[in-house]
């Protein structure tokens, strides 16, 4: 008896922050299910390169370098990936940024604030922008949806983040953008949802995990007594995108170890 397959045969995805962490077993994981994949990368060019090669390279997974900190960056950005590739089927906007030092909001400046907002925000906007517009002027597959949207947010942005309002109303304003985007696009074929993931091991987080008294606090947090890896985030990520769940439109899937339960 044959499995079940997660398969995404045929598509042609871009995820953004795609060099390492989440994005690049994101990256892995759509190529294994048959997608061809863009990503984007900042300034890991080694990392990405070596991901892209490992993947199947030219014609079936690029690295595009992109800074991502305005609307018309992220507009840039499909331009070049659906330029590479051909068309656009899923747009998985992952990056982002987290500063990892403290900053209350008493002393928080203002370049810090709108850096955050730019890049966690601003690029967002062109990003699905630029997607849909390109979803809905290509032909789609008979019964299958027009495209794929999915939003990194955080469980930040569901129970707020002291010392770290920037981020939190960043990743906040992703889930209002879900909702909204839902709402707008589920009649025309576009489905758009959410992943929130709490603690994941990956390099952006390592140093706050590693620390003997943050750490033990976080994971005390964490029923399930541990942080997520990257393919543990990857694989939700994978399930919106595939026809499984072309009747989920407006999610926000938490996936955070039983730390945050929002319904």
């Amino acid at each position: 008896m044959a499995g079940v397959l997660l398969t995404l045969q045929g598509k042609v995805a871009l995820v953004t922050g795609g060099s390492r962490g989440i994005g690049a077993e994101t990256v892995r994981l759509f190529v294994q299910a048959g997608a061809r994949v863009a990503f984007s990368y900042r300034q890991a060019e080694q990392q990405a390169e070596t991901l892209a090669a490992e993947c199947g390279g030219a014609g079936n997974c690029i690295a595009l370098r992109q800074d991502l900190s305005s609307s018309e960056d992220g507009r840039t950005l499909v331009a070049a990936a659906v330029k590479a590739l051909g068309r656009l089927d899923i747009l998985v906007a992952n990056h982002g940024i987290w500063p990892s030092e403290d900053a209350p909001i008493a002393s928080m400046t203002d370049a810090q604030w709108r850096q955050t907002l730019a890049i966690n925000l601003d690029s967002v906007f062109g990003l699905v922008q630029a997607s849909v517009a390109q979803m809905e002027r290509q032909p789609a597959e008979q019964g299958s949806a027009v495209g794929h949207i999915v939003l990194i947010s955080s469980t930040a942005g569901q129970r707020g983040e002291a010392n770290h309002a920037d981020y939190a109303v960043t990743k906040g304003a992703l889930i209002s953008l879900t909702k909204s985007l839902s709402s707008e696009l589920a009649g025309r074929g576009i489905r758009v949802n959410c992943v929130a993931p709490g603690w994941v091991a990956t390099d952006m987080s390592a140093a706050t995990l590693a620390n003997p008294v943050l750490g033990a606090g976080i994971y005390a947090g964490i029923p399930v007594g541990r942080a997520a890896t990257p393919r543990e985030i990857a694989g939700p990520i994978l399930f919106l995108c595939t026809l499984y769940a072309g009747f989920i439109s407006g999610e926000v899937l938490n996936v955070n170890g039983g730390a945050v339960l929002v319904g």
